[in-house]
């Protein structure tokens, strides 16, 4: 259904009120200034915020007003002005349309909801409609304020943002900050009568998404009841933006931009220029927007099999053999993954590797001979005789300096720098918008499918070739995002030829975790950490960014471990998608048993793990931590996941949202070793836990809930759940 909206005339100003009846937008204009965002509108109200052009484009020939190195303010933005906009519906999904131009520019903006999710995804279409060229430099996909000054002395005051960084090992450390603060000193600007110049803004550049940080954040105030999520859609470069005007506080999001990522894209007349997508959900708490977040994730997400099947997978790297995987090694591995219920056994990297160092060799993705004897299909058929989906690893965009494939690409198949292959780390890189690359990378996958069976790839993804290449664009930001996006359509080409076949997206651990790959593919490696005792902050923090389904933290028991820290590491995957690695065949018989264990236990629980919204019980997780807790909520209470490194052997965990419901705590794993003592306490919502005489220990619990006829009414599901975050 298509609805058109002619052009107003002689009624300004005007306004439209545009959304569904989770989250609206108060969209505003006239004749003499552009489309602004006046309001959010939610079920808990309509929230003022401070009017900034809706629409940001920043091009050679027209750059700010006043100077500055922001997103906003740019004097095309001033200059747009309303059009027509169209309104459409697509089963449960509604797109607005709406269409502004300047004198040489027209600018249109696409915005995108979904019943009963609070989310709107934001994408703007550039098209020169002059007669000269026009040079972009930065085209906003999302501007728009989140708070005004009007009646109120501070504008920032009582706002937090929540906002996460990463590295290789350490993915995703989130910490709660004021805004007000030494990122916004009040400055004064009023008397001024000018905006200020400067921002606080995080960017990414290269093809290492999610490296240092993370495109996805929140704004919040208690005091408002307001909060803003976001996530920027993009496998490449991005920025967002949070800055302070006279009359009030604005977040931007973009794609590349010239000052940030050497992003600049030449348009003759006619031609056009579509921008990444981003989204923003709004609610009346940071918990609010996590949960619209993860319905917008769920919502947007590829149709596939895997999405409610989530089987186990087991792979055969993690701190077991380490990229050396040979016949011997793996038979006695396979059946003791079968044994154990896996369902998924996937052969990691190593297995096309003839010389023992692999590194700079890779691209052709052949078959070893030495270190199979009887052929890798001699393995492939041991794990398909095992009931399992046979799997391999894959780097498919990389090309080792030292294999013949460098020579037998054409040199344009590659990234280039003034005609020079782009090398790190000894590899050269594909440019998957040549023929050539993705010609020789889909042979690569149907061959592995056709001569083996292949039903699982963990794609991985080890180098980051820097800010791009500038073979066939007009900036090496503008082809690294052309390359990123042939990157997409290419993996949306696999799977339409292979609509079963399950994808890992991995990328040194967890460096390219963007929204943008993962609404394809099935499921996220979150680390690399190899120290079982690390690995629970980055499991606890994952469902900030990605789907709990998706997010597959390594257990990974050894056979020299107790009970206690195998356990613990089993307890580490079991809220997201169970990933098991471990010297299985080395086991004793109870070691395998606890194993087995816990994935009867994980294929008991996916189908709950896969309709849930995640809490944090003890507030948002910081590296050291001496305890950590992750929850899930489900249809009839709450599943989660404590961890105790070290201090206390007792802790309070706060469920809010279960306030005045009676609950019963049981243990969901493990059932062989002693219970945790529990108390709960309904008029709080809360649970007191004793963990064991040891420091090292985890526990998954169940927390199942009927409501009293004597205490006080259950809060609201929309109750901030990480509210209790770093402070």
């Amino acid at each position: 259904m298509t609805t058109t909206h002619p052009p107003t005339t002689g009624a300004t100003p005007a306004r439209l009120q545009w959304g569904t009846d989770t989250l609206s937008l108060d969209l505003q204009w006239d004749d003499e200034h552009p489309v602004t965002c006046a309001g959010y509108v939610t079920r808990s109200g309509h929230h003022r915020v401070h009017r900034v052009p809706l629409v940001e484009i920043l091009t050679a020939d027209a750059g700010h007003r006043p100077a500055s190195g922001r997103l906003a303010h740019t004097e095309h933005g001033a200059r747009l002005r309303y059009v027509d906009h169209t309104e459409t519906a697509s089963g449960d999904a509604r797109t607005l349309t709406l269409r502004q131009r300047s004198a040489d520019l027209e600018a249109t903006i696409e915005l995108t909801t979904r019943d009963g999710v609070a989310a709107i995804t934001s994408r703007v279409r550039v098209v020169n409609v002059g007669t000269g060229r026009i040079v972009l430099r930065a085209v906003a996909s999302w501007v728009a304020g989140f708070t005004e000054r009007d009646g109120v002395d501070d504008a920032l005051a009582g706002w937090d943002r929540i906002t996460g960084t990463s590295d290789w090992l350490g993915e995703g450390r989130w910490t709660r900050t004021p805004l007000r603060g030494p990122d916004f000193v009040p400055l004064a600007e009023h008397l001024t009568g000018h905006n200020p110049r400067g921002a606080l803004s995080a960017v990414s550049t290269g093809t290492w998404s999610t490296a240092q940080h993370l495109p996805t954040g929140i704004l919040e105030s208690s005091a408002a009841g307001l909060a803003l999520a976001w996530q920027i859609e993009h496998n490449g470069a991005w920025r967002w933006e949070i800055g302070e005007d006279t009359s009030g506080g604005y977040l931007a999001l973009s794609g590349p931009t010239d000052a940030d990522s050497g992003w600049t894209r030449v348009l003759d007349p006619a031609e056009g220029f579509v921008s990444v997508p981003v989204t923003i959900a709004v609610g009346d708490s940071a918990g609010a927007t996590v949960d619209a977040l993860t319905d917008h994730r769920r919502a947007t997400r590829r149709d596939h099999p895997d999405n409610v099947a989530m089987p186990v997978v087991f792979n055969d790297y993690m701190n077991t053999l380490d990229g050396d995987p040979t016949t011997e090694k793996l038979l006695p591995l396979i059946r003791a993954a079968a044994d154990v219920g896996a369902e998924v056994f996937c052969i990691d990297a190593g297995w096309y590797d003839d010389s023992g160092f692999w590194w700079d060799t890779v691209g052709a993705w052949e078959p070893s001979t030495t270190r199979f004897p009887g052929g890798l299909g001699e393995v492939i058929d041991a794990i398909h005789a095992a009931g399992m989906v046979a799997g391999l690893w894959l780097e498919p965009e990389v090309v080792g300096i030292r294999s013949p494939l460098a020579d037998a690409l054409p040199r344009d198949a590659f990234l280039q720098r003034n005609g020079e292959r782009v090398v790190e780390h000894d590899r050269f890189h594909l440019d998957l918008r040549h023929p050539a690359a993705r010609g020789h990378l889909d042979a690569v996958v149907d061959r592995l499918v056709a001569d083996f069976g292949v039903g699982f790839f963990k794609m991985d993804y080890n180098i980051n070739p820097g800010p791009g290449t500038d073979r066939d664009s007009d900036s090496v930001g503008d082809g690294l995002l052309e390359h990123n996006r042939a990157v997409l359509d290419w993996l949306d080409g696999v799977l339409d030829r292979h609509p079963t076949l399950v994808i890992e997206n991995c990328s040194s651990g967890a460096m390219r975790m963007d929204y943008a790959m993962l609404s394809r593919l099935a499921m996220q490696s979150t680390s690399d950490q190899q120290d079982f005792r690390k690995y629970p902050p980055i499991a606890v923090a994952a469902p900030l960014s990605i789907l709990p389904e998706q997010a597959a933290s390594w257990a990974y028991p050894q056979p020299e471990m107790d009970a206690e820290e195998s356990t613990f590491c089993l307890v580490t995957g079991l809220l997201g998608r169970f990933y098991v690695s471990g010297h299985l065949n080395r086991m004793d018989a109870a070691q395998r048993e606890r194993v087995a264990s816990a994935i009867a236990v994980a294929k008991d629980l996916r189908a709950e793990i896969a309709t849930s919204h995640p809490d944090w019980p003890l507030g948002l997780p910081r590296w050291d931590d001496a305890w950590l807790a992750l929850g899930l909520r489900t249809g009839d209470g709450e599943i989660v996941s404590v961890w105790r490194r070290s201090g206390p052997d007792e802790i309070t965990l706060s469920f809010p949202h279960l306030v005045g419901s009676d609950v019963e705590v049981t243990t969901v794993f493990p059932l062989d070793l002693p219970a945790w003592h529990t108390e709960w306490d309904a008029g709080t919502g809360t649970l007191h836990v004793r963990g064991t005489d040891g420091p090292l220990a985890a526990r998954t619990l169940r927390l199942s809930t009927r409501p009293t006829g004597s205490t006080p009414t259950p809060a609201p599901d929309h109750t901030d759940h990480i509210q209790g975050a770093i402070q």
